[in-house]
């Protein structure tokens, strides 16, 4: 059996991955160009990637392919239906992250909402050893305990935080980007109730047709001034232009992101513009990436594969 990696990179180099070593043979590259794929998967039988697009083009001349392997939840890199048509088997990983990312998500709030970069500068710039007084809080901050949370798609990621919120003493409000019923223990409301009251609003929904682009101008204009929004799902969830527009003309207090609609980030990015980290924070898509997630999911995918090959497919 030969197992192609193709973007190892994206997993890290400290993570164990020997055990792939005792079901064939496995070859590693760190990245791939899209030119190169087509070489790199010909002789493949199992091809693990993270980001990369798997589709006619690229794997339609590997005749020896019987399984793809994606190191993440989303799959809108493959292309399902020429798989199908090829018996090609796939598999994705779920849960694996959940921790990380909510942890991620307070981590990214609490960072905005106490203006810790403010704070960290006052000291740091020697302010806070001419100062006078013990304590400066010139750049006022508010308790999280009263605050209403709005969640945006509640699957596992987005109930451990409501969980969280609650525990921190928030009103947890959700809305359904696919109109499920309500979720019992959890308060359902209309997109527009959400929008309106929500003190913090957290997108941790799938990107699909029903939630690209649904974090517009018109999304933004209808919340709070003092609003914290937070991204942790997919970056084409959020019209980036839009988004700066919105903080640039004070319509939301801030944002912090662990997606953009392309990444890495493009030198063109509209949200380049707000410098101001009281105000904007970008992290470089790792809320899921810790080391004990990343060693989670290689796990599951390990065993993706022993169970395909174990099951005589």
């Amino acid at each position: 059996m030969n197992i192609v990696f193709l973007d190892a990179d994206s997993i890290g180099a400290d993570i164990d991955l020997s055990g792939f070593s005792a079901l064939g043979n496995v070859i590693r590259y760190g990245y791939t160009h899209p030119s190169e794929m087509p070489e790199r998967v010909r002789e493949a039988d199992v091809i693990i990637v993270n980001k990369m697009e798997v589709n006619e083009r690229i794997v339609g001349e590997a005749p020896h392919l019987k399984l793809v392997c994606v190191t993440a939840t989303g799959t809108n890199n493959l292309d399902m239906a020429f798989l199908d048509a090829r018996g090609i088997a796939w598999r994705n990983v779920a849960g694996y992250s959940t921790e990380n990312v909510a942890q991620h998500t307070f981590a990214l709030l609490f960072y905005l909402l106490e203006k810790m970069s403010y704070y960290d500068e006052y000291v740091k710039s020697g302010k806070y050893v001419a100062d006078d007084c013990f304590s400066h809080f010139s750049n006022v901050f508010h308790e999280l305990n009263g605050r209403t949370w709005g969640i945006i798609g509640l699957g596992n990621i987005g109930r451990r935080v409501a969980d969280i919120a609650k525990a921190f003493g928030c009103n947890v409000i959700y809305y359904s980007t696919s109109g499920s019923a309500p979720q019992e223990g959890y308060n359902q409301v209309d997109w527009d109730t959400l929008l309106t009251t929500a003190d913090i609003v957290s997108v941790h929904a799938p990107l699909n047709e029903n939630t690209q682009d649904l974090m517009n101008a018109a999304a933004f204009h209808r919340m709070k001034d003092t609003a914290v929004f937070i991204n942790v799902g997919r970056g084409l969830i959020v019209v980036e232009e839009d988004l700066a527009d919105a903080l640039e003309r004070g319509e939301i207090a801030a944002a912090g992101l662990d997606v953009l609609r392309q990444e890495p980030m493009r030198e063109d990015n509209p949200l380049r513009r707000i410098t101001d980290s009281t105000r904007l924070v970008i992290i470089p898509h790792i809320a899921w990436a810790s080391v004990e997630a990343r060693t989670r999911l290689m796990g599951i995918v390990l065993e993706q594969v022993r169970d395909f090959y174990s099951d005589g497919k």
